[in-house]
């Protein structure tokens, strides 16, 4: 007979002694405090090389069962952790699967074994809970059901395996942290911004896409195209890195403080993060374009070179993220010019420290409804657009820098014909730009980038200085007159995020709370979250912790 009981009346601990599933004759002693779970084989052997410690931090889930046996009155214990832990032959550092299982046959009460079971799992569950802590210091009171989330696959994505992915990884994970989730597969472009759009968002507590990056961009123009968009860009929204760039998947990593990885490990990574669920404020950039509505990013906004690598690489999708490896090879090979003027308003010290007063409050997942007070969302839409990609013209000359300031009586807001917030820095884009504001004027590019997020693609620290909701646009321009050798050492220094640091004279990095581009040349790509958009005059003002996002 195994020995279960309290280590004392306070309840800080757990201890008891249970046998191993997998060897019946193999014992050990477990003990939960507020932070690890112990497991201490109880052998002859030394101390310490038989002892695990598994931080509850690492923990997404734990339950407890009977099993098939109905004359067996043995109950058990099995508990899910993602530690981090180095690869073997590998200086890289990834989170891998451990599951600890125990049998506990102390009484022939089959119904007592399991309710000292689940008062175990019950403990592990609320104790990894309580290591989940907001940035504000508050724990929100737990949800009273499981949490409900939409998932949103597109199959077609990246190399098109993310189904087999799914069935790999991700829905084993959501069912070891008692997530109940729905699996819909998305069949044609814009499938999921028209479910989301019409849908009854109150079922869900949560919207997860697994795909690349576009299908986050449809699912949210169109909750930002209801009419209701106030509650429900509101609902928690999670993603999965299912693509060739999984731009946002990367950051949502590397916010995390991990170690760079890729491909599966930045997936068991980011489903990891999705199921530990604390939930932060994401901020959202409106889009303005000479004829198109207007359009809501969540990554970037690109023209020329960034652009023209993400488009017309898309030939070598079968490849997955070497795609863009390779399109880089071949533009580099014969480097475009592009002519064009850039406005932008700098953010200020004072605005950033004004915006500090929305803080970046983070939820637990527990808790997504009472916590967000938006009704739940599923739905998404499905993400591999193809192009017929025009080549551009290009414009060789070496104007210097001229940078001035206009001076115009400012407009302070711009046309509000559709839902979502209000553009409030914005004028309309055939007056000029605000007096505060910054132009380059008629300065030849090689690419402008503008970018709120920190990756650019899994392997691209784009804006290292980049987070969720730092209410700025991280704004890139390189000019004309770099050589292709230099432009490469550029973004082979960007793996890293070391390029700011390169001193490369033709680089301009700053930040930004609104810009205009306004290309001269008469064709070109201008790219949304790594979509083709109207070419032409366009411009941007970033909505500070406008949307919800899932980031562990």
């Amino acid at each position: 007979m195994m020995d279960h009981k309290r280590a004392d009346s306070k309840g800080t601990s757990l201890y008891g002694e249970f046998l191993f599933t997998s060897n019946r004759k193999g014992r050990c002693a477990v003990t939960l405090t507020e932070k690890d779970l112990v497991v201490q084989r109880l052998t002859s052997a030394p101390v310490g090389r038989n002892k695990v410690v598994l931080s509850l931090k690492e923990c997404v889930g734990c339950r407890a069962y009977r099993g098939n046996d109905s004359v067996d009155p043995a109950a058990y214990l099995v508990a899910y952790f993602y530690p981090l832990k180095r690869r073997w032959m590998s200086s890289r550092v990834s989170r891998q699967r451990v599951e600890q299982c125990f049998r506990l046959a102390a009484l022939q009460d089959p119904r007592a074994n399991l309710e000292e079971a689940e008062k175990w799992a019950r403990a592990v569950r609320e104790r990894s809970a309580r290591q989940q802590f907001p940035r504000n210091g508050v724990l929100m009171s737990q949800r009273s059901r499981p949490c409900r989330m939409m998932l949103l696959v597109n199959p077609q994505s990246g190399k098109g395996q993310a189904l087999t992915l799914y069935n790999n990884h991700v829905q084993r994970m959501l069912n070891e942290a008692g997530i109940v989730h729905t699996l819909v597969i998305t069949e044609w472009q814009n499938h999921a911004r028209e479910m989301v759009r019409e849908a009854d968002l109150s079922q869900w507590d949560a919207l997860v896409i697994m795909s690349g990056d576009g299908l986050l961009y449809e699912v949210i123009n169109g909750l930002l195209e209801r009419s209701d968009w106030e509650e429900a860009i509101r609902i928690p929204l999670g993603i999965l890195p299912g693509g060739s760039g999984n731009a946002l998947a990367a950051s949502i990593h590397h916010y995390s403080g991990a170690s760079p990885v890729s491909s599966e490990e930045l997936l068991v990574s980011c489903g990891f993060l999705l199921c530990k669920g604390l939930v932060s404020h994401m901020d959202l950039v409106s889009i303005h374009l000479s004829s198109s509505p207007r359009l809501f990013s969540f990554l970037s906004l690109a023209w020329g070179f960034v652009a023209d690598v993400d488009i017309e690489s898309e030939k070598y999708r079968h490849f997955g993220a070497v795609r863009f490896t390779i399109g880089t090879l071949v533009r580099l090979a014969s480097l475009r010019v592009y002519k064009g003027r850039l406005a932008y308003l700098p953010a200020t010290k004072d605005h950033n420290n004004e915006e500090d007063m929305r803080s970046n409050t983070t939820i637990p997942c527990k808790n997504l409804r009472s916590a967000l007070t938006p009704p739940s969302v599923p739905c998404l839409l499905s993400r591999d657009s193809s192009c017929d990609n025009t080549r551009h013209n290009s414009c060789h000359s070496n104007n210097s820098l001229k940078v001035r300031r206009i001076e115009s009586t400012p407009s302070r807001s711009a046309t509000k014909a559709l839902p979502g917030p209000t553009d409030s820095l914005l004028p309309p884009l055939d007056q000029p730009p605000p007096s505060d504001w910054v132009v380059v004027q008629e300065e030849d590019f090689v690419l402008v980038l503008a970018m709120y997020q920190s990756h650019l693609a899994e392997d691209l620290l784009a804006a290292p200085e980049a987070t969720l909701d730092d209410g700025v646009i991280h704004l890139f321009y390189v000019r004309a007159g770099i050589s292709p050798t230099a432009l490469l050492r550029l973004f082979l220094a960007m793996e890293r995020g070391a390029h700011l640091t390169t001193n490369c004279q033709h680089l301009v990095y700053t930040k930004v709370r609104a810009l205009r581009l306004e290309p001269y040349s008469s064709k070109g790509i201008i790219t949304v979250d790594g979509e083709v958009v109207e070419y032409g005059p366009v411009q941007a003002e970033v909505h500070r912790g406008l949307s919800r996002l899932i980031t562990g």
